[in-house]
């Protein structure tokens, strides 16, 4: 087994009330949601968490134009990383660069819109624009980094549902051991606020959350839940090897220690916890972790009715007797990203290591019983004596799963 240690180093995220992790950190702490409603063609208006960040800072308007909203993301993101990271740009070779971004959906919004364009014209297609395919291939994200800061190692998405998040930082580890690459640029994107397909179909499934007040629409846990809150975003890590960042001198966030992935081969859409139980439990066998040791864990709850409950009973199946173990849920904060959300959430708890405070799960008036959880935190931060480890968990549907845990770093 490869033992190299790899590291964070670098943070670049949008999400719908922050762009960039300081402010987000902030935002968390303190519970402050900005999801807001929308009015989407066809379907009406429903609660959404929509990101403002500097689209221009990077690339031009007539680039952006050219290309994606998921692209805009990754370009900006990406960049931001960097900085973060103190990395110049041609630190590394950048053939030996690869770029791995999960992805729930693609494309699906850029079709909507072209399909809704040439009906402005009797349906005539000789209006569908020639951008149509690279625009919705599925690489197109990462393809749009590349082009951005000229790397020419490798790129491509990780399509994993709502697990592709963590599923592209396990890849990015895996790539930097192999040795196929020196440095890895993985994380998340999610540009789904702009289907009106999504919020359909999830309405369909009786799985869309609402309330009068769109800040409190998303409420895992609680036992008026009543489903999801779409929302878009995007977070990218900066991935090294420790020896390499140490060498620089760079500033490390943590170091990520342990994963697991499966598939529960149950049902299209309904979670399973004791699969989600073994995916945590892999992620700790290769950490070699005891439960016990777990300081955070940043559930993927999205408040459905039965996901919740779900994921509820696989954590208390291995976090019951674990009386410094803390729970939270960033989705009650952000709603949920789809394939951003795994990275944005760990982002959100990653300052955890430096001021040892738990951010809060909001939006909880009365628990459903069926998801009370030892050290669950509700509505107010938590001061913890000691913050070294974190455990975040993605699920996604089709039965997918996935489990990653960052530690504190330590020489």
């Amino acid at each position: 087994m490869n033992n190299r240690r790899i590291v964070i180093t670098g943070v670049g995220l949008a999400a719908p009330n922050a762009d960039n992790l300081k402010e987000f950190r902030e935002k968390l702490l303190t519970g402050t949601s900005e999801i807001q409603e929308i009015d989407l063609r066809y379907f009406g208006k429903a609660p959404a968490g929509i990101c403002s960040f500097p689209e221009t800072k990077y690339r031009k308007k007539k680039e952006n134009k050219r290309g994606t909203r998921a692209g805009c993301f990754g370009v900006y993101c990406a960049h931001e990383a960097l900085n973060d990271a103190g990395l110049d740009h041609d630190h590394y070779d950048k053939a030996r660069v690869g770029v791995y971004i999960g992805l729930t959906e693609h494309g699906t919004s850029e079709t909507e819109n072209e399909v809704f364009n040439i009906s402005q014209y009797d349906y005539d297609v000789k209006y569908w624009t020639h951008h149509h395919n690279p625009r919705t291939v599925l690489n197109n994200p990462a393809g749009e980094i590349t082009l951005s800061l000229g790397i020419t190692g490798p790129h491509y998405v990780i399509g994993a549902a709502c697990a592709a998040g963590n599923a592209s930082l396990i890849q990015a580890v895996q790539m930097l051991r192999l040795g196929e690459v020196d440095m890895a640029i993985a994380g998340g994107i999610s540009e789904s606020t702009g289907s009106f397909g999504i919020f359909a179909s999830f309405q369909a499934q009786g799985a869309l959350g609402h309330a009068e007040d769109p800040k409190l629409a998303s409420r895992p846990f609680d036992k008026s839940r009543n489903g999801i809150v779409v929302s878009e975003g995007a977070c990218l890590y900066i991935l090294e090897d420790l020896d390499k960042a140490l060498a620089r001198g760079a500033k490390i966030y943590g170091e990520i220690v342990g994963y697991g992935m499966n598939s529960d081969a149950r049902d299209f859409v309904l979670p399973y916890a004791p699969r989600q139980v073994q995916c945590m439990e892999l992620a700790l066998k290769k950490a070699g972790l005891k439960p016990s040791d777990i300081d955070i864990v940043n559930t993927h709850a999205t408040g459905t009715p039965s996901g919740d409950v779900e994921e509820c009973k696989a954590i208390r199946a291995l976090f019951s007797n674990c009386p410094s173990t803390y729970i939270n849920n960033t989705k009650s904060i952000i709603g949920h990203a789809m394939g951003a959300a795994g990275v944005l959430e760990l982002a959100g708890n990653l300052p955890s290591f430096d001021d040892n405070i738990v951010h809060p799960t909001i939006n909880i008036e009365e628990i459903d019983p069926a998801c009370v959880l030892e050290n669950l935190v509700i509505n107010e931060a938590k001061q913890v004596e000691s913050v070294e480890t974190i455990l975040n968990n993605s699920f996604g549907m089709v039965g997918i799963n996935s489990t990653i845990i960052v530690k504190k770093f330590k020489k």
